[in-house]
């Protein structure tokens, strides 16, 4: 795909129980492509301090830039979104709160999750169950990979989930979404929802959660198509 006329940018911003080395085959198809690509290291601590360190990557870009967030990391981003050098947003299997609502409420009239077990420490952070890592969170990956990523999650502090979103990027910037139709972590009419509500151009790809990790082909194409449309003019 020729760039030149496309956000050269893009920030990619990981999810829960996760980090951003989950990005590697995507930083790779983009960057072999051209584009600058840029990853944040959520401390998952809270919503402000996750908005916090994406702004600090958001700072260093040297242009529009496409932002991308993964589960946890759509709340993220939806927040963070709000940043004068983004121009579009993507969501992969990502959350996408509206202005003033809680990621928790998300959640609410839509099926349970029984594969994704969040383990909660005295502390009030949260690990995903170990034995049902795979089921729940990576069933299309190797057993190497979805042991990799079991064993080097980072924990969440689970009170992020009812922090309100102040105001909601998808509401101004053009949104994109990649939805994999067999994610164990969220319903499938929930992910479904909150992508259309955003008015986001959704892409639907046979995967697991750890989409962005197992389909990063796919994932890479539809960053690439946002940062091509989101230079468009407006219909």
């Amino acid at each position: 795909m020729d760039i030149t006329n496309s956000v050269r940018n893009v920030v990619l911003v990981h999810g829960a129980f996760a980090d951003g080395s989950g990005w590697r085959g995507v930083y790779e198809n983009l960057t072999a492509r051209g584009f600058r690509v840029s990853i944040v290291q959520n401390p998952l601590t809270s919503l402000a301090d996750d908005v916090a360190a994406t702004t600090r990557v958001l700072d260093l870009q040297d242009g529009p830039t496409i932002l991308v967030g993964h589960s946890w990391g759509g709340t993220v981003i939806t927040a963070a979104g709000v940043h004068p050098k983004v121009a579009g947003l993507v969501y992969v299997s990502a959350l996408a709160p509206d202005s003033g609502e809680t990621t928790a409420q998300q959640y609410e009239g839509f099926a349970a999750t029984p594969d994704f077990v969040i383990d909660v420490g005295s502390d009030g952070f949260g690990f995903l169950n170990h034995d049902l890592f795979q089921a729940g969170f990576a069933a299309d990956a190797s057993d190497e990979d979805a042991a990799f990523l079991r064993d080097s999650q980072v924990p969440i502090n689970m009170s992020v989930f009812e922090t309100p979103v102040p105001h909601a990027a998808w509401r101004d910037k053009p949104t994109w979404a990649v939805i994999a139709g067999e994610d164990k972590s969220f319903d499938q009419a929930m992910l479904q929802h909150m992508a259309a509500r955003a008015g986001a151009t959704i892409t639907n790809v046979s995967a697991s959660h750890a989409l962005f990790l197992t389909q990063a082909g796919v994932v890479s194409d539809v960053i690439a198509t946002a940062a091509q449309g989101a230079l468009a003019p407006a219909a």
